[in-house]
């Protein structure tokens, strides 16, 4: 039971920070009133690193927290209050990472995303520091929300 906590604690930080840096890989690839041709290579070439960071490093990550957080949810039968909340904020971070698959999508086809990669950086650390304080301020066993 540890052992699957401790790899759901591992798989939701790494989730999380490829998600970050993914945003800001965005941002920084984002062509704003230069022509890409005029960009340097390496930042020519950033559209194919945030599409590999996605699918091989955030998508991953994220499929094991969830699958993880899926074990300790059914071993420990716990339907309390804040497991409900956690869930719910947990449900917001899916939605982000899809949102942010959007995003490396249409920095692929060109498109100007810096303004909406900084907004979706703010809504996920918003839900991620939410998910955290949740988590550790949860009431003790048998303590109700």
């Amino acid at each position: 039971m540890v052992w699957i906590l401790a790899l759901h604690i591992m798989a939701m930080v790494c989730w999380c920070a490829s998600l970050l840096y993914l945003l800001t890989l965005i941002a920084a690839a984002c062509p704003s009133r230069v022509v890409p041709s005029d960009l340097p290579v390496v930042y020519q070439h950033h559209d194919s690193l945030a599409r590999f960071v996605f699918t091989s490093i955030s998508t991953p990550a994220a499929l094991m927290a969830i699958i993880t957080g899926a074990i300790v949810f059914l071993l420990n039968r716990t339907v309390d209050p804040w497991l409900i909340v956690k869930l719910t904020l947990v449900t917001g971070l899916v939605v982000g990472h899809a949102l942010t698959g959007a995003l490396v999508l249409q920095l692929e086809s060109a498109r100007p995303v810096r303004r909406r990669s900084a907004f979706m950086a703010v809504v996920l650390c918003l839900l991620m520091f939410l998910i955290i304080w949740i988590v550790l301020a949860k009431p003790g066993p048998g303590a109700g929300l």
